[in-house]
């Protein structure tokens, strides 16, 4: 049996429909039915009536279903990264600093210069996001791959000045030497765009540190993470490799708590591909884990959008960072942090106010 259960019907005040809403994953949002999806039907289900669902279906298939039902309304454990403590029960702003020459949207501004990179990644801190994502090669289709030396030569002096700096801090690379390297440097997060897969030796790495590991779908671990995309139904795909892999990995020794879940908008993914996810999003906690989205200036908002070129995709990048804040994404990656910070605080500001409304 295929069972996948997405919520839908959110609620902006769930104090007035008592007992008939469950909470999203410990977020700041209501749902008031779900989509249930068993073997390629769907039909919706009020929330109340979920458990007798479940206990419609057959031993194996409740146990799954119920598992799923778990995962959907548990809190999520916060994130520790140095002495920062992230608490997952409102979104959080990743923002993305690129130490290459050809990263897609802002690549060589800072290639030859830690100091500035350190500074631009301060600067960031100071306007808001949460973490800041350091990387040094390149992940845009067609991209060269980078030797781990040179990787290593970009991230580290500029991962060290933002420790210093106390800015928590993740690495962007499925090179477990480069890896390695920026943890030593103070690094408190691993972002892998290949979900530990790349490199043979970066499941070793991510069990030795006790740090959070985002894990990345993309349809190629090797050289091109674009290569290969070919779905039928992207939005179940994606959540079935996923949930196939984070699997995997707590069976090899790493706590669910410490996994991250990104579906990879825009590798090996087609526009229509990369809409199904999104409009889709809420499926994803089913896993049990945080999800992290980045569509910042990506192709699908310029094919959208007359061709807009990358430094003309401001309100796009805005509009999908809102919508995956609105499906119950914990963090959002993204290139322009302070439009991206103030409208995460006005989303907030007006969830606090339904949520303190009076019924």
């Amino acid at each position: 049996m295929t069972l996948y259960i997405r919520p839908v019907s959110f609620v902006e005040s769930p104090q007035r429909h008592d007992g008939r809403t469950e909470r999203l994953a410990g977020t700041m949002l209501w749902f008031a039915q779900v989509e249930w999806i068993q073997d390629g039907t769907r039909r919706l289900i009020d929330t109340a009536a979920v458990p007798a669902a479940i206990d419609a279906l057959t031993a194996d298939e409740k146990n799954r279903a119920a598992a799923i039902w778990r995962n959907l309304t548990r809190p999520r454990a916060a994130l520790t990264l140095g002495e920062r403590v992230l608490r997952l029960d409102q979104p959080h702003i990743m923002g993305i600093l690129n130490i290459t020459p050809d990263s897609f949207s802002d690549g060589g501004r800072f290639v030859d210069d830690a100091e500035a990179a350190a500074a631009a990644g301060v600067d960031m801190a100071r306007d808001g996001v949460s973490l800041v994502d350091v990387g040094g090669e390149s992940t845009r289709p067609g991209a060269p791959v980078v030797w781990e030396g040179d990787e290593i030569a970009r991230i580290q002096p500029v991962i060290e000045r933002l420790a210093r700096s106390g800015t928590p801090v993740s690495i962007d690379s499925r090179k477990a030497a480069v890896m390695e390297a920026a943890l030593a440097a103070g690094a408190h997060m691993i972002n892998d765009i290949s979900a530990l897969l790349h490199d043979p030796n970066a499941l070793e790495v991510a069990r030795a540190h006790d740090v959070p590991i985002c894990i990345m779908h993309a349809p190629s671990q090797g050289a091109d993470p674009h290569e290969g995309g070919a779905y039928g139904d992207a939005a179940l795909e994606v959540y079935d490799w996923l949930e196939a892999r984070v699997e995997t990995l707590i069976k090899a020794g790493i706590e669910r708590s410490r996994l991250i879940i990104d579906p990879g908008l825009g590798f090996g993914k087609s526009v229509a591909e990369n809409a199904a996810i999104l409009n889709n999003l809420t499926l994803y906690h089913g896993l049990g884990c945080p999800i992290l989205v980045g569509a910042s200036r990506k192709r699908m908002i310029g094919a959208l959008s007359n061709e807009a070129p990358a430094d003309k995709r401001l309100g796009g990048s805005l509009y999908l960072a809102v919508k995956a804040i609105e499906a119950g994404a914990q963090i959002v990656r993204v290139h322009d942090v302070p439009e991206t910070v103030q409208a995460a605080r006005i989303w907030r500001g007006l969830r606090d106010a339904a949520l303190t409304a009076r019924a």
